[in-house]
C-alpha cells in the first residue's frame, strides 16, 4: 500500500513568448536624402508583476546613419528608446501567486526591419521577441512506500591474507588461567 506526500518547490508555473513590432519617428537636424544604415544596441529590460499582468520595462539605443545636403554629407544620430510592454501569461491554477519571480529572456534581439526618410525625420520599424517565465511555489505529489523491506546484513569478507595475519599476530596464550 502506498501513501502520498506533498512537496512544495519552485517551478515554472507560467510561460509564454510575444513578438513585437513597433514604429518610431526619429527627428534629424537636416532633411534626409538617404538612410545609409540603422543598428540597435544596448538592449536592457526587466519584468515585474503588477495586478496579475506582467510588465516589461526596457530600452535600447538606435543609431541611424543618413546622408543629407544632396548626398554630400553624412551623420549618425543616436536615440535611446524606452518601452513598456504589458503581457498576460497564463498560469497553472494550483499555484501560490504571492511569491513569484519573473524571468524575461530576449528570444530575438531588437533589430531594424525598415528605415524610411520622411523630410527631416526617419521612420523606423523595430522588431523583437521576448520570452516570459513565471517561477513560483507549487506542490508536487509523490507516492511513498510504507512497507519498506528490511536491510540485509552484509557478512564480513575474510580473505586468506586476513586469516594468516590473525594467526601470526594473535597470541592464543594471552590470558593465562590462575589456579
Amino acid at each position: 500500500m502506498s501513501a502520498y506526500k506533498e512537496i512544495v518547490t519552485k517551478a515554472v508555473v507560467g510561460k509564454g513568448k510575444k513578438y513585437y513590432k513597433n514604429t518610431y519617428k526619429v527627428n534629424t537636424d537636416s532633411p534626409v536624402d538617404t538612410v545609409l544604415g540603422c543598428w540597435v544596441i544596448n538592449h536592457k529590460f526587466s519584468g515585474s508583476d503588477e495586478a496579475g499582468k506582467i510588465v516589461i520595462n526596457g530600452s535600447y539605443d538606435v543609431n541611424l546613419w543618413y546622408s543629407y545636403d544632396n548626398n554630400t554629407k553624412t551623420s549618425v544620430i543616436t536615440k535611446n528608446i524606452p518601452y513598456k510592454e504589458l503581457v498576460t501569461v497564463s498560469q497553472k491554477e494550483t499555484t501560490d501567486t504571492s511569491k513569484k519571480d519573473i524571468i524575461v529572456r530576449c528570444l530575438k534581439g531588437p533589430s531594424c526591419i525598415s528605415a524610411k526618410e520622411d523630410g527631416s525625420s526617419i521612420n523606423i520599424d523595430i522588431e523583437k521577441e521576448l520570452g516570459i517565465e513565471i517561477v513560483g511555489d507549487t506542490k508536487v505529489k509523490i507516492a511513498i512506500e510504507e512497507d519498506e523491506e528490511p536491510w540485509d546484513d552484509i557478512p564480513e569478507e575474510v580473505t586468506e591474507e586476513t586469516e594468516k595475519e590473525i594467526e601470526e599476530n594473535i597470541d592464543p596464550n594471552y590470558i593465562k588461567e590462575e589456579k
